[in-house]
C-alpha cells in the first residue's frame, strides 16, 4: 500500500493574530551571539552572580522544608503565599488583598496587558522604554504614543499636551534608574505626572525593579505612594505598582508582585489562574525567609558594587570613547545610555563590536515607534573593572571606525 503524500500544514496561517504580533526579545537574541567566554558583554543586564547569597538561600531552603514539609512542595493559592503578601502590604501601607504575587515582573506586565489592553487602546510609553514591556503588551494590539524624555525623565509638558489631544488607557513608566537609559524621574515631574493622569483618567503602570538599588542621591517617593497620598485610599488609586525580588535577592526564584486596587488584582488573579495557577510555593517561602534579615544586607552589598562599577564605566567612557558621545550618569540601577552622533547606526555596528569581543544592545528596539538608531544600552552590573576597561577600549575603536 502506498502512503499518500500529505501537504505540509501552513502553520503561520493558522496562528492567532496576536501571535503574529509577537516578536523576539532583541536582548535575548543578542545573548545568543555573546555566549563565547572571551566576549565581554555589556548587553544582558544580568545581576552579578558573584554577589548572590548562595549560602543564605541554602539555609532558607532547609528552614522552609523543615518548617512546612510537604506543604512547601504542594500547590498553593493563586494570590500568593500569605506571609509574603502581608510583608509587602505592611511596607506599602496597604492590605494584603491589594497585593498579587507573580512569577517574575515580566509575567506581571503580561497579565496586566491581558486584563487592561483592548485592541486599539492608546498606551503611553517613554521614548525609549523597556523593550520587555513592549513585547508583553504588543499581542493585545495597543496603539503606542511615545512621550519624549530628557535627563530628568518624562517631559510632563508633552504628556499634558498628549492628554489634551486624545484619550489614553494606560501610561507605562519606569521612574527609577530607567531601563534602558538609567535616568530617574524628578520629584516635581512625579507629582505632576500623578496629578495629570488622575485628572485625565489614565491608569499608570509603575515598573520599579531597581528602586532599592540607589547608590547616589536621595530616595524619591514612588508614583504609587504619591497616588495613594492623592487618593487617600488604595481602592481609589489609579497607579499600579510592579516590583521584584530578582534584583534585590536572586533572579532565579522568579518572585515579583503587583500592588493595585482590588478590581484590578481580582482580574489579574483570574488571568494568572489560566497562565500558571500560582507562583511556585517553595520559592515564595524561601523569599519570605530571606526578606527581613538577608535582603537588607544584600541590597547594601549590591548597591556598593554597582555604584563602583557605574563610576568606573562612566570614567572609562570618557577615556576610551571618542569626543561627541553623550551618556547618562545613573544614580542607581544597572544601565546607562550612550548616544552617538546623528547618522550613526548601532545595529550593523554590533557585528563589528562582537568581532572585537565586546557586545551591547542597540537602542532601536527600545523605541515603540522606531528611532534611536544612534543609541545603545550598556550594563555595568556584572562587569569587572578589567572587563569595563578592555570592553570600552574595543567599543571606542568600533565607534571610531563607524564614524570614519
Amino acid at each position: 500500500m502506498t502512503t499518500p503524500t500529505l501537504p505540509v500544514p501552513d502553520f503561520t496561517a493558522r496562528m492567532a493574530e496576536r501571535a503574529r504580533r509577537m516578536n523576539a526579545s532583541a536582548i535575548r537574541e543578542i545573548l545568543k551571539i555573546t555566549q563565547e567566554p572571551d566576549v565581554i558583554s555589556f548587553a544582558g543586564g544580568l545581576p552579578a552572580p558573584e554577589l548572590f547569597p548562595i549560602e543564605d538561600v541554602r539555609r532558607a531552603t532547609d528552614a522552609v522544608l523543615t518548617r512546612y514539609g510537604a506543604a512547601a512542595l504542594q500547590y498553593s493559592t493563586t494570590e500568593g503565599h500569605p506571609p509574603l503578601r502581608r510583608w509587602i502590604a505592611d511596607r506599602a501601607g496597604i492590605q494584603p488583598h491589594n497585593v498579587q504575587i507573580v512569577t517574575g515582573s515580566q509575567q506581571g506586565l503580561d497579565l496586566l496587558g491581558k486584563v487592561l489592553i483592548d485592541e486599539g487602546d492608546v498606551v503611553l510609553v517613554e521614548s525609549p522604554t523597556y523593550l520587555g514591556a513592549l513585547q508583553s503588551f504588543q499581542p493585545y494590539g495597543p496603539r503606542y504614543v511615545q512621550l519624549p524624555t530628557d535627563d530628568h525623565g518624562i517631559d510632563v509638558d508633552a504628556l499634558e499636551a498628549v492628554l489634551r489631544a486624545q484619550p489614553a488607557k494606560l501610561l507605562y513608566a519606569i521612574p527609577n534608574f530607567q531601563n534602558p537609559t538609567g535616568r530617574t524621574l524628578s520629584l516635581e515631574r512625579r507629582r505632576r505626572l500623578v496629578e495629570l493622569t488622575a485628572r485625565y483618567g489614565v491608569l499608570v503602570i509603575e515598573d520599579d525593579p531597581y528602586g532599592k538599588l540607589r547608590f547616589t542621591g536621595e530616595e524619591l517617593p514612588s508614583l504609587y505612594e504619591l497616588a495613594l497620598e492623592l487618593a487617600g485610599d488604595p481602592e481609589r488609586s489609579h497607579v499600579i505598582y510592579s516590583s521584584s525580588f530578582s534584583k534585590t535577592l536572586v533572579p532565579g526564584l522568579r518572585d515579583a508582585w503587583l500592588q493595585a486596587a482590588t478590581p484590578i488584582i481580582g482580574k489579574v488573579v483570574q488571568a494568572k489562574q489560566g497562565a500558571d495557577l500560582h507562583t511556585p510555593t517553595l520559592n515564595q517561602m524561601i523569599v519570605t525567609e530571606l526578606v527581613d534579615d538577608v535582603m537588607p544586607r544584600q541590597i547594601e552589598l549590591v548597591k556598593r558594587a554597582y555604584g563602583e562599577r557605574a563610576r568606573n564605566m562612566v570614567a572609562k567612557i570618557g577615556e576610551h570613547l571618542p569626543a561627541g558621545i553623550h551618556h547618562t550618569t545613573p544614580e542607581g540601577g544597572m544601565f546607562l545610555w550612550v548616544t552617538l552622533p546623528e547618522g550613526t547606526d548601532t545595529q550593523p555596528m554590533l557585528a563589528r563590536a562582537v568581532a572585537r569581543k565586546v557586545a551591547y544592545v542597540p537602542g532601536n528596539p527600545f523605541f515603540a515607534l522606531g528611532g534611536g538608531h544612534n543609541t545603545m544600552r550598556l550594563s555595568y552590573s556584572s562587569a569587572t573593572p578589567q572587563q569595563i576597561d578592555t570592553g570600552l577600549k574595543a567599543l571606542g575603536e568600533t565607534i571610531r571606525e563607524a564614524l570614519d
